[in-house]
């Protein structure tokens, strides 16, 4: 178990132990302290994990060397994605159905198709960009 994973289990069970002794009508501020420790948490792993793309990019830039087949295109990742949505796709066609009935579960898959359609054009260049007078790489 990582550090900071007993950190935030430390957190946790403190966050549950004041809510037993003060009771219910805490509960609320309590959740929402917890969470915010969390968002915390979240921020930064994101933060640190932008900082160093960026830094990736600046040495691809830098050493003016055009960067590895776009390993975010990969056919893992877009098939990993697809099976995660349509796992996510069971509790939430639920939730979808519980709360608003057969147009929530037609929202719901709008929302699971839509994100879908998004990430598999995330790659294509639609003539957009710096190289969108050339024909191929090989024209120089």
């Amino acid at each position: 178990m990582d550090t900071r994973d007993a950190e935030l289990k430390k957190e946790l069970d403190a966050t549950l132990h004041a809510r037993r002794e003060l009771g219910e009508e805490y509960e609320s501020a309590l959740v929402d302290s917890f969470l915010g420790k969390v968002e915390q948490r979240l921020d930064g792993t994101i933060d640190r994990r932008m900082r160093r793309h960026m830094a990736e990019q600046q040495m691809v830039v830098a050493r003016g060397s055009r960067s590895p087949s776009n390993p975010v295109d990969s056919w893992g990742e877009r098939f990993g994605f697809g099976i995660v949505s349509l796992i996510l796709a069971i509790p939430l066609s639920a939730i979808g159905v519980v709360n608003a009935d057969l147009p929530g579960l037609f929202v719901t898959w709008g929302g699971i198709v839509g994100v879908n359609a998004v990430h598999s054009m995330r790659g294509m260049n639609f003539g957009r960009g710096k190289d969108r007078g050339r024909k191929s790489e090989w024209d120089d």
